[in-house]
């Protein structure tokens, strides 16, 4: 038992002295390790960018809507606020959809605005298919490195002959592939290495949470390692290295390249979305259903007028000892926002549907389960993302509604001018949008617990297969 503990071992540290002396290997794994740290440099370098610029851009937009001079508080709805959405710790490991989402929302009465100035608009094509990350070069280049690294680790064995000669001196097949597992083992977490000690520094000084930095590295090293038992696998299986090179670099452009191209189209034609000239036809039309507060004869608003005067016991809304056009504005905002918030939540379904979809596809294609763990851990989802537009239209609408109560209170209902005015002092009152970060554990802690285990399952899925394979390699070396 002793004997074949120790020839693993030995199995393993040949295999990486083959590797070593590898000098296009060596070559491409220290060029793979820089990559991670210059994009995690460059990453945080750029974090820290945005981050102060949309600070500042946040802090212009409110110090002007606080300089606002005496107006009449309808003037202000329609005056606006922008906010913006500031960048996640992780971001820079992952920026996900942040960069087509937009990151800018104007914020006014009677509308609900998306948010706008995504990056994918404004830089040039090179962003539009990808950005040098860390999550990029981990997802996407790492695995090809291993590939090359790792397919003829025993299918080299055998096309050279010594296979045959490791058997006959008493090398069980099983031990032969342990040894090779745990060398490459060792490749990835070598190559998982830079981006482990960037996420520990970080964490560590408090500029990332800590738990999800831990989940994002142990995320990939699983998904490193399927590849790596995945190219063992199949060197086990096939007979010369030349074979075995073809079809992993073929199952390497299927699942990296165009899986994550083909995927979502077929999400989209499976859940269609409207367009958003149809889904503003669609609004419109249901506004005019809503009622017109311009039209005294509207059933709504005549209804509505009837219950406030008989709230407040008067006959005439000259009576009110509140301001009518203020009261049937918050009305009006009110019913707005329900219909607005409505097709929100329809397209927000349709998108979760769609995203449901393809995440499915993560069981026959780990790179998927890998992209939305990622993503999940690093705030940077589109779930993150609806997560903002919903602070930010509650916000939207207590801002408004503060505002339409400003003119039902502050403006006198009797004689009130041509031009109503309220003192500047007001606008100062009104709170700014301070969005709350989610914590991921719990805003996606299904999501982060299912792709896991799609990973694992992959990960074991293809050490049982290793395992099954290697018992017959004997076999087949006679």
């Amino acid at each position: 038992m002793s004997l074949g503990r120790t020839r693993v071992p030995r199995v393993a540290a040949e295999e990486w002295r083959a590797l070593v002396r590898n000098r296009v290997a060596m070559s491409a794994s220290l060029t793979l390790a820089a990559l991670i740290v210059t994009s995690s440099l460059l990453g945080m370098e750029q974090r820290n960018a945005t981050r102060a610029a949309r600070a500042r851009y946040q802090a212009t937009a409110d110090e002007a809507f606080d300089a606002q001079p005496d107006r009449h508080p309808h003037r202000m709805v329609h005056y606006g606020q922008f906010v913006f959405r500031p960048l996640s710790a992780l971001a820079f490991f992952d920026p996900g959809v942040d960069g087509f989402t937009g990151n800018t929302v104007f914020l006014e009465g009677h509308r609900q605005n998306s948010a706008n100035f995504s990056e994918a608009r404004q830089s040039s094509l090179l962003l539009r298919f990808g950005q040098l990350t860390p999550a990029f070069v981990l997802q996407t280049l790492a695995p090809l490195l291993i590939v090359f690294l790792a397919f003829g680790a025993v299918a080299r064995e055998r096309e050279q002959g010594t296979l045959r000669l490791l058997l006959a001196q008493g090398l069980r097949p099983v031990e032969l592939a342990a040894g090779k597992l745990l060398a490459h083992a060792g490749v990835v977490a070598a190559v998982a290495a830079p981006a482990l000690l960037v996420l520990a520094a970080l964490a560590l000084a408090g500029q990332a949470p800590p738990v999800p930095s831990l989940l994002m590295v142990s995320g990939y090293l699983v998904y490193l390692s399927i590849w790596a038992v995945a190219a063992l696998f199949v060197s086990l299986l096939v007979r010369r290295a030349r074979d075995a090179l073809l079809v992993l670099v073929a199952a390497w452009m299927g699942v990296v390249i165009l899986a994550p191209r083909f995927l979502p189209e077929i999400a989209v034609a499976r859940i269609p979305t409207p367009t958003r000239i149809e889904t503003d036809v669609a609004i419109h039309h249901e506004l005019k259903q809503i009622g017109d507060s311009h039209n005294p004869d509207d059933p709504y608003f005549s209804e509505f007028k009837a219950k406030t005067l008989a709230r407040y016991g008067v006959e005439k809304v000259e009576d009110l000892p509140v301001q009518w056009a203020g009261l049937v504005g918050m009305e009006g905002e009110r019913l707005t926002s329900e219909l607005f918030d409505r097709h929100a939540r329809e397209a927000s379904e349709r998108e979760a549907g769609q995203n449901r979809l393809v995440r499915q596809f993560g069981i026959i294609s780990p790179l998927i389960a890998m992209r939305q763990l990622s993503m999940s851990l690093a705030a940077t989802d589109t779930e993150s993302h609806q997560d903002f537009l919903e602070q930010v239209e509650q916000h939207r609408y207590q801002f408004v509604q503060a505002l339409n109560l400003m003119q039902v209170t502050k403006i006198p209902n009797r004689n009130a001018g041509a031009d109503p005015r309220i003192s500047a002092d007001h606008w100062k009152t009104l709170p700014g949008f301070t969005y709350r970060e989610p914590d991921v554990l719990l805003l996606a802690g299904g999501r982060i617990r299912a792709n896991l285990l799609i990973l694992v399952c992959w990960l074991a899925a293809l050490l049982v297969g290793c395992g099954l394979a290697a018992r017959h390699l004997g076999e087949a070396t006679r």
